[in-house]
């Protein structure tokens, strides 16, 4: 079979399946993730190198491909008529892989998603810095989408994404959106967020901030009355702030936490828990800057926030623990998991 044919093949599986991810590793059989577990194919055939290089060459982009076999790994976007992929592919051992997530192409609504409708004050704000956090592979790309689209459907605004690759695609609705793909449309993540600046942008969403420039221009960008959007691979609020400051030098910090401090609008951490019914569902925290959060920032003082989080219910922050119990509660995960995705299984305890 043509390996067009073959990857149309395995794409309508995934599709069909409810998959969220499809391995394609030359020696093995094709395997897919299905609310968070793997099932390798055991029907399809064991993939060949030809398998593997036709479908490099079907969804890389051919400036991409040289990059590939000189790198040995490489990001890229596929659009297939039935879904869309942020790719990667790599080798192991001399062979080839890739790995693919598959990005629905309707963006879903804050309800369907189970996030919590308090999302949506941070998508009505004229400017701050909104940080959300997770493992990889947890939501963070699709939650951001949804609060984007919300802005898109709502506000005539000037919205830039950069993106490395471009994930979901947004049409356009009263807002203007232009999607930059790093290595296609611009160099890097921080050329691309300085020159915003020069762009008359309104929203900015950053991919993922990977060095301490794209940090610190992204914070001037929220001082200087843009809404900034990212993502980090933290686990909670405090760790994100900890991480960012930690990722510059001793002598910078001081300003980074005054900077922080008076940026930062919240950070949303968000895992994917099985569902007793099916499926995946999100566990998550929310923390809101506000005076206290922004004084102990200033204060190096970001060990406290946890205590804050779980204090400051009734200013809408939202703590893992009480979300875990509330879902436990309702019958939607067991108690097991709710332990298992715990950061404080001793103070769970005493909720459940």
């Amino acid at each position: 079979m043509e390996p067009s044919k073959l990857l149309d093949k395995l794409i309508d599986i995934v599709t069909k399946e409810g998959g969220s991810d499809l391995h394609l590793s030359e020696g093995r059989n094709p395997v897919i993730r299905v609310a968070g577990f793997l099932i390798p194919l055991a029907e399809e055939k064991v993939l060949t190198r030809a398998d593997i290089e036709g479908f490099v060459s079907v969804m890389v982009p051919e400036k991409a491909k040289q990059d590939f076999l000189d790198k040995k790994e490489v990001d890229f976007g596929y659009s297939h008529e039935s879904a869309r992929f942020r790719g990667n592919a790599f080798f192991r051992l001399g062979k080839m892989s890739v790995a693919l997530r598959l990005i629905p192409k309707r963006i879903r609504t804050l309800e369907e998603l189970n996030l919590p409708p308090i999302l949506k004050v941070f998508t009505e704000k004229q400017q701050g810095f909104f940080i959300v956090v997770g493992p990889a592979g947890q939501g963070k790309s699709t939650t951001l989408a949804t609060m984007i689209d919300m802005i898109n459907e709502s506000r005539l605004e000037h919205i830039v994404t950069i993106e490395d690759p471009i994930e979901y695609l947004f049409e356009q609705k009263k807002a203007i959106i232009d999607q930059r793909e790093v290595s296609i449309d611009t160099n890097d993540f921080h050329t691309a967020l300085w020159n915003v600046f020069r762009q008359d942008v309104d929203v900015v969403m950053i991919g993922e901030m990977r060095d301490p420039n794209t940090v610190a221009t992204a914070v001037t960008a929220a001082e200087t009355g843009h809404l900034v959007y990212s993502t980090l691979h933290t686990n909670t609020a405090a760790q994100t702030i900890d991480r960012i400051i930690d990722s510059f030098p001793a002598d910078q910090q001081s300003q980074i936490r005054v900077q922080l401090a008076g940026s930062l609008a919240g950070i949303f951490s968000q895992r994917l828990i099985p569902r007793i019914s099916g499926g995946l569902i999100p566990v998550y925290e929310l923390l809101i800057n506000n005076n206290a959060v922004a004084n102990l920032i200033r204060d190096k003082r970001v060990h406290e926030i946890n205590a804050v989080i779980e204090t400051s219910s009734q200013d809408g922050m939202i703590d893992l623990n009480r979300s875990l119990a509330l879902l436990v509660q309702n019958g939607e995960i067991t108690i097991e998991n709710a332990y298992l995705y715990s950061t404080n299984p001793k103070t769970l305890e005493k909720m459940l």
